[in-house]
């Protein structure tokens, strides 16, 4: 589907997984904690409830509850399993890793295991990186997570913020294939304005919204316009639009700007909130459960967030 002619072999993802906490947070429960409405956080940023996790839920555990499911559908065992790559920015303790504790608890024995942290286009950047490293034989089977638990990192009491974020894990699995079903990753950074997001007193997430708006709603729809010409795909051939969730005000208007008007366009963020690298494989899962990607489909996704960061690349529903 997609060039490979630099590449001694294909890619593909053979399976995808989630987890979400249980506990819902609607709009109305955060009425009563701060100075906020349903009408005001919709309007903004178009969410009606998120998950948030309990004491007992971390990075790690979420990130094994996605990737076990990612693993099982897979059809594969974990002595197949040769890498496994946790994209967060969430993670507590820098070390040790979360990538090998997770690798261990799914029975993963001595897989390659490293962390990344590109924020909310984690995702994106992860599976670039294992889709290249299974193309040039490094690996065979890479097992990828984005994994947060942002409410961790949330001032409960700024109305700014927590009406935003959530948490929650997505999972996929990476796998050599003679079929190529996962485009070139066209990715960048603007570091220049690294401090429209950052956590504040290193402790509070803090974005400087009205920026990351203007920079998002302007700029972005050009990686992912690049990512589908990189992939030999026109616009009008998308079956879906997967960005990461940040707003919904963003993903309508990067959506618009693609010019493909059939395209089934993500709206995850409504129920799920802003879960950062675990958006984009959440809302896959979630879609593809639901029946609205089926195999075969063509999938354009984009990830963008604290760094800033972006990522996109186009892929094909196994």
């Amino acid at each position: 589907m997609f060039p490979t002619a630099s590449v001694p072999g294909g890619a593909i993802i053979r399976s995808v997984g989630e987890y979400q906490p249980s506990t819902v947070v609607t709009n109305a429960d955060l009425e009563a904690r701060v100075d906020t409405n349903d009408e005001w956080i919709q309007s903004r940023v178009g969410i009606k409830e998120r998950r948030i996790a309990g004491p007992e839920e971390t990075v790690t555990s979420m990130a094994v509850a996605a990737g076990g499911k990612a693993l099982a559908a897979s059809g594969l065992s974990p002595e197949d399993i040769d890498l496994v790559i946790v994209a967060t920015c969430t993670v507590q303790d820098q070390i040790p890793n979360t990538a090998a504790t997770v690798a261990a608890r799914l029975g993963i024995v001595a897989p390659g295991a490293f962390d990344i942290n590109a924020a909310c286009a984690g995702f994106c950047y992860t599976l670039g990186i294992a889709a290249d490293m299974v193309r040039a034989g490094s690996s065979r089977n890479a097992l990828i997570i984005g994994s947060e638990k942002l409410s961790d990192w949330v001032d409960w009491t700024d109305r700014s913020t927590c009406v935003i974020f959530a948490d929650g894990a997505g999972a996929a699995v990476v796998s050599a294939s003679e079929d190529n079903g996962i485009g070139p990753v066209v990715w960048g950074s603007s570091g220049e304005r690294a401090d429209k997001i950052h956590l504040r007193d290193h402790k509070y997430l803090w974005q400087e919204g009205q920026a990351v708006f203007r920079w998002t709603t302007t700029e972005l729809y050009k990686t992912a316009l690049e990512a589908l010409e990189r992939a030999g795909v026109a616009p009008e051939e998308l079956t879906a639009f997967v960005p990461h969730q940040a707003n919904l005000r963003i993903i309508e208007s990067i959506a618009k700007k693609l010019g493909a008007p059939q395209a089934l366009v993500a709206r995850d963020i409504v129920t799920a909130g802003n879960t950062s690298s675990a958006s984009i494989p959440l809302a896959l899962s979630r879609m593809i459960g639901r029946g609205e990607l089926p195999s075969g489909s063509t999938v354009l996704t984009l990830g963008f967030g604290a760094g800033l960061v972006y990522a996109a690349q186009v892929i094909r529903i196994p």
